[in-house]
């Protein structure tokens, strides 16, 4: 049996499918938080939340890593961790950041660091040949609005440091881009308390349909264990809608984001003690890196590869987060496609209806969750407002994205918001 600390967590399916799989692994870990009650709203009533299956809870201010690095090493000294990790992005660095102090497992602070800020993954993948947007970083508003009319319109911004989609904008003048920035501005603190840095990424509009590469990197070998179809709306905004898996892709374009994703995670040094989801757009021109998630998927991804290939992510996660060997040798498991769409609100209000009558147990259903009557509803603008998915299998081939699409259909016109 191994002891892992866990250093926060997010609050969606990673915070119940990671402290499951550390169980079904004969592990057990330790829960360091600054602040327990961000966790219990989302347990299911009468249950209790399996980040509270933990062998100790220990509060403590996870921002500071100044007084958190000599905490750690008190707590090893008593408690004698195993592993670091963390689901949260925000925290990512903060885990590598004490898995080197410990002497522990895990990829370099600064790999870490570097894929989760933006601005330095994107100054890593140009010096390394790796192939990605025309981009520019800046704070002033001059320096940026001449950066972007040389890199030229449409274009996109970017926050370098926030996730899930939060204020990435397209933008197609300069008066959009005022207004995207000065959104930025606006939110100098991020939901964990932690102060942004505010500078602003711009990036070339790239063409072309979005995958993610999901790979396992032990012992300096990448593994690919496979490609996602990621489905994209909600312009300016970039809402992902909906994945699939496998992605539906020709084989050449399938083993062309592999490589380019392998590419950025070697030169990331990402190549011992984590599971990536590297996004991709599959231009005219090839593949370009979209960005380097240095943690398992989100968005259920985990539980499409799983359902498809038997390959659990989430147990990779936390075997190679000890230093032990993956198991990413997948199995049969009768299908050959798993997809999931999101249902995302257009408008703001109260969920008055929602009639999921005609989706529940049709076809190829794999699992439906929706928001109840009475739920406040917010205007999608991240990947943080969705009223809800269908998840849906096909076990004869790639029809499961399709099958989702129109269950989802089903569900939007269904939708009642006042």
């Amino acid at each position: 049996m191994a002891h892992l600390l866990m250093v926060e967590s997010w609050v969606g399916s990673m915070s119940r499918l990671l402290p499951r799989a550390i169980g079904q692994g004969g592990h057990e870990f330790t829960f360091l938080t600054r602040d327990l009650h961000h966790y219990l709203g989302p347990a299911p009533e009468g249950t209790a939340h399996p980040l509270l299956g933990a062998r100790n809870v220990v509060t403590a201010d996870t921002n500071d890593t100044g007084t958190l690095l000599p905490l750690a090493e008190r707590l090893h000294e008593v408690l004698c961790f195993d592993g670091v990790l963390t689901s949260c992005d925000y925290y990512l660095p903060t885990a590598a950041l004490i898995a080197g102090r410990l002497g522990l497992p895990g990829p370099a602070a600064e790999s870490v660091r570097d894929a989760c800020r933006k601005d330095a993954t994107r100054r890593v993948l140009a010096g390394a040949g790796v192939p990605g947007p025309r981009f520019a970083v800046h704070e002033e508003w001059g320096a940026l609005a001449r950066s972007a009319r040389e890199i030229g319109y449409p274009l996109v911004v970017k926050p370098v440091d926030l996730c899930a989609g939060m204020y990435v904008r397209r933008v197609d003048d300069e008066g959009q881009l005022a207004r995207a920035v000065e959104a930025l501005t606006a939110f100098p603190v991020n939901a964990r308390g932690q102060r942004r840095d505010p500078v602003v990424l711009l990036e070339e509009l790239l063409d072309g349909p979005e995958v993610s590469v999901e790979t396992v990197s032990h012992g300096g070998a990448v593994h690919v264990v496979g490609v996602t179809d990621k489905s994209i709306g909600g312009s300016p905004a970039f809402i992902e809608t909906g994945h699939m898996f496998p992605a539906a892709l020709p084989a050449p374009d399938t083993e062309a984001a592999g490589r380019t994703a392998v590419a950025a995670i070697r030169a990331l040094g990402l190549t011992d003690g984590v599971v990536a989801h590297t996004e991709i757009k599959l231009t005219a021109n090839g593949p370009r890196v979209v960005e380097v998630n240095p943690r398992p998927a989100g968005n259920r991804i985990t539980e499409l590869v799983h359902r498809v290939t038997g390959i659990d992510l989430v147990a990779s996660f936390v075997a190679v987060s000890l230093g032990r060997e993956p198991d990413v040798r997948g199995s049969r498991t009768g299908l050959r496609s798993a997809a999931i769409g999101f249902l995302v609100p257009e408008a703001s209000g109260t969920l008055a209806s929602l009639d999921s009558s005609g989706v529940r147990g049709a076809p190829g259903v794999l699992d439906l969750r929706l928001a109840e009557p009475g739920a406040r509803v917010t205007a999608a603008g991240s990947n943080n407002e969705y009223l809800g998915h269908v998840m849906t299998g096909d076990a004869r081939g790639l029809g499961a994205r399709d099958r989702a699409e129109a269950l989802l259909g089903e569900l939007r016109s269904a939708l009642v918001i006042r």
